[in-house]
């Protein structure tokens, strides 16, 4: 979160373009997460997250704020 101000502002989801590239990378080209997170300068963590994310949902796209 960084601080604009006095009020807090939050950091802008990534694209639903950049989700669906790392996660066919995953699923489709058989690429390990951490070659994703470099490839895309993206953490593992988010990576796992959007996986967990489809996973519930069958869908990574970003929760609405």
């Amino acid at each position: 979160m960084f601080l604009c101000g006095d009020r807090p502002h939050k950091a802008k989801p990534y694209g639903y373009n950049l989700r669906k590239k790392a996660i066919e990378a995953i699923g489709q080209d058989g690429m390990k997460k951490i070659e994703v997170s470099q490839l895309f300068n993206i953490s593992r963590n988010t990576i796992n997250l959007w996986l967990k994310r489809q996973a519930e949902t069958n869908d990574f796209q970003s929760l609405p704020n």
